[in-house]
């Protein structure tokens, strides 16, 4: 794409960076924290190129994306934040080729590093039950802490789901919510007796406090009156865990899986999963068959007859 006649290099960056975020959002359908993180590592990119490489971006090639690749292996970034901030990259320069600001593109042949598999933490039901269990219901933010921990659970939500539910999605009559997932894209999603039980109870207490303008349609607000944010969510999880004993490492995003890994052991298909949690490929759901794989083995072990004698050989001596 050619530039207009005295175009300097800082403004021909600027008119991509801008159409590239553009291209993020319009045609990609990122949300503006998503977009934000691809700008954040494309900046590192620009520093590195312009500190010390004294290049820029139209001019770069294989060898400087593995030097900058190297780099953050170097300064001890973690290789799955790496493959986060090289996809990334991979991301800007198949737009420049897209957009016909190159004819090829230089990060076609990056390898991004190896990371091995590992399993999210599962809660067991009983743990699920032990939390809810730990929240104080006298306190003015206890039934709405209720509402927020059966919805999470109940549904598999992503914690920014669940801070931007609206009472205009709840189809209680129906048993459904329609939620606006990853991309904008929008879902039903069965919620539970129960949780619909809790939410209704919360809504009693939310209609007698405060509610700043602009928030009149979120479902779960701060104490001041505006949406809950994912941070507070984060901590109300964190406290209470700790509340009830609890020592595994757990998050919001811990209530999703497990209630993904509970309805495949309780028979669900993967594709209805997948349609719940808002997947766009079923390789990413396929996750929890790993789970499930992983906790049958653990049954057997524990269970299975012939392991039990072992076990018991093992203990009077007789096996070593």
């Amino acid at each position: 794409m050619d530039f207009e006649a005295g175009t300097t290099n800082k403004q021909q960056n600027e008119l991509i960076f801008k159409r590239y975020k553009q291209y993020l959002k319009l045609e990609k359908g990122f949300s503006p924290n998503t977009v934000e993180a691809y700008e954040r590592d494309l900046g590192k990119l620009l520093h590195f190129l312009g500190g010390e490489k004294g290049k820029d971006v139209l001019n770069v090639t294989l060898d400087d994306l593995q030097q900058f690749s190297a780099g953050l292996h170097d300064i001890g970034i973690h290789p799955r934040s790496q493959a986060r901030i090289l996809s990334g990259i991979k991301s800007f320069y198949h737009f420049l080729v897209l957009a016909d600001y190159l004819e090829a593109d230089p990060s076609e042949l990056l390898e991004g590093p190896k990371i091995g598999f590992k399993l999210p933490e599962v809660l067991t039901v009983e743990e699920i039950d032990a939390i809810i269990g730990a929240i104080d219901l006298s306190k003015p933010e206890g039934q709405r802490n209720r509402a927020i921990l059966e919805t999470l659970y109940s549904c598999g939500l992503r914690v920014s789901e669940l801070c931007n539910l609206k009472l205009s999605d709840l189809y209680f009559d129906e048993g459904f919510i329609k939620v606006e997932g990853k991309g904008s894209k929008q879902r039903l999603v069965p919620i539970s007796p129960r949780a619909i039980k809790e939410i209704k109870y919360w809504l009693m207490d939310r209609g007698r406090g405060r509610i700043h303008k602009d928030y009149e349609d979120y479902v779960f607000l701060a104490r001041w009156g505006k949406g809950i944010s994912r941070i507070m969510v984060f901590h109300i999880i964190k406290e209470l865990a700790e509340k009830a004993g609890i020592t595994k490492n757990i998050s919001p995003h811990t209530f999703r899986h497990s209630f993904a890994t509970h309805l495949l052991e309780g028979g669900a298909n993967l594709r209805a999963i997948q349609c719940m949690l808002g997947h766009e490929s079923i390789a990413t759901t396929e996750i929890y068959t790993h789970i499930d794989r992983q906790m049958l083995r653990s049954e057997i072990i524990e269970h299975h007859p012939r392991n039990i004698l072992y076990r018991k050989n093992k203990n009077k001596g007789e096996i070593h």
